[in-house]
């Protein structure tokens, strides 16, 4: 189960960290990341990380999200938003995914926590 969690109401400029940390898994999750929608909108990607560090970054918060994982809690990772704008606005969701080969076949799995609520007001 995937828990989010530092959503709240900031004004434009300013920081929040989100976190995410997946509980009861004995295994390590391959990438962690958010995704965000906002009303009337589908969901998009924020930021993603893999388990060895590599990161992806949606055009519009490069220069100003971090998205970085936990060196001692496994399967935990953080979103750092800097200069928050108001399009920014939106429910973030965290998201994992776990990779599996088995016989040579390639499984993917998917997971997702609730959503976050971060509002930024002009």
């Amino acid at each position: 189960q995937l828990q989010a969690s530092g959503g709240g109401l900031v004004q434009a400029g300013g920081s929040l960290r989100l976190s995410c940390s997946a509980s009861g898994t004995v295994f390590s999750l391959d990438r962690m990341g958010w995704y965000r929608q906002s009303p009337g909108k589908q969901r998009d990607l924020v930021a993603t990380i893999t388990s060895g560090g590599v990161t992806e970054y949606a055009d519009s918060v490069k220069g100003r999200f971090t998205i970085s994982r936990d060196n001692v809690v496994r399967n935990k990772a953080y979103l750092q938003m800097n200069n928050l704008e108001p399009d920014d606005s939106a429910v973030y969701y965290c998201k994992a995914l776990r990779i599996t080969i088995n016989g040579g076949t390639r499984h993917e799995y998917d997971y997702w926590g609730q959503g976050t609520q971060v509002t930024v007001s002009s």
